[in-house]
């Protein structure tokens, strides 16, 4: 027998087996579970951490070995977390989505100091400017870690960005010392979710890590391209149905003026347009006696030619404007459309 079977078959104490049916009631009760880092979190943080999910989402911390047992219960494919599970590690659940819970739990982080032997999670830099400290011993401790730094107008400042310690690189008591004095913070104290379980598939952390509002750009400019195709090339969708009709009437009506059909839709049209040429003709007969009195002394306005030339064109293009107007219209539609559903997702 392995040694899984038997850590599986052995008889464990009453507190460890009914830690381990609460484990599994938690696990069973949400549609998205993950395990999160708590490791270097003080524990009054880590309670306001645990109060702030009240109502969106559980945090539990066990041991590793009763939470691995655990998801090996429940199974379903859960059991997937427990590579996870190493470390100072928690379980947490939600009826969020994964996206959603990962936007979450990132915007709850704060910034905090760091302790000496600590990872730097970033390249630390004093920026350059007045330190606010008085003139002493602590410009030289400046000067020791690696920052330039001098005495000026009554005060210690740095004169240039100056990089302490560089990122996966472990922070000495000096670099912690000095980066105390200065009030920095340079690291994020927070919840850091290694994976989610959630509907049959598992998402690790990189996965979840994307940026929302560049990707609702990508999905409104994807959908825009879609509806053009459909309008070029007279596909009719619900979306696209209006702007084709329109864009047919559009076109049936430039048909019609270029082609003098007295069409109860195009006989406007064709009234003002042999009213702008009569009036331009008019506008070139020197003799004022063999025009009808109405005609006499018309001026052609100085765009008339090109007015009779526009009158076929700006026919021509209803069809586009009135095609666009319904897509303006689509659009409208399609963005709320489009706001709510990703919301859905990312939460």
């Amino acid at each position: 027998m392995s040694a899984e079977a038997e850590r599986k078959t052995e008889t464990i104490p009453q507190w460890k087996q009914e830690e381990v049916d609460d484990i599994a009631d938690l696990v069973r009760s949400y549609s998205s579970v993950g395990i999160v880092n708590v490791a270097g979190i003080p524990s009054r943080q880590l309670q306001t951490m645990r109060r702030n999910l009240h109502g969106s989402a559980e945090l539990r911390i066990s041991r590793n070995t009763l939470v691995e047992r655990a998801l090996d219960e429940v199974d379903e494919g859960v059991e997937e977390l427990k590579q996870y599970v190493a470390g100072e590690v928690g379980l947490i659940g939600t009826n969020d989505n994964p996206f959603g819970l990962y936007k979450q739990l990132e915007e709850s982080k704060s910034p905090a100091p760091i302790s000496a032997g600590e990872v730097a999670p970033n390249d630390i830099v004093i920026p350059e400017g007045d330190t606010g400290v008085d003139p002493g011993p602590f410009v030289g401790e400046l000067q020791s870690i690696g920052a330039s730094a001098r005495i000026m107008e009554g005060s210690i400042q740095v004169t240039e960005d100056s990089v302490v310690a560089e990122e996966g690189e472990a922070v000495s008591e000096d670099v912690a010392n000095v980066l105390s004095e200065l009030g920095m913070e340079p690291k994020e104290v927070g919840l850091d979710l290694k994976g989610v379980y959630s509907d049959g598939v598992l998402f690790e952390a990189d996965e979840l890590a994307i940026d929302v509002e560049e990707y609702r750009a990508d999905v409104e400019a994807a959908a825009a391209r879609a509806r053009d195709l459909s309008v070029n090339a007279v596909y009719p969708t619900a979306q696209t149905t209006p702007s084709l009709i329109a864009k047919a009437e559009g076109e049936a009506k430039s048909l019609g003026l270029q082609a003098e059909i007295e069409s109860p839709d195009v006989v406007p049209d064709l009234v003002s347009k042999a009213d702008g040429q009569v009036r331009a003709l008019a506008a070139q007969i020197d003799d004022e006696e063999a025009l009808p009195e109405e005609l006499r002394d018309v001026e052609a306005p100085a765009a008339g030619a090109a007015e009779d030339e526009s009158t076929d064109e700006e026919t021509e293009s209803e069809a586009d404007e009135a095609e666009e107007e319904a897509a303006d219209e689509d659009d409208d539609d399609e963005d709320d459309g489009g706001a709510e559903g990703l919301g859905e997702m990312f939460g």
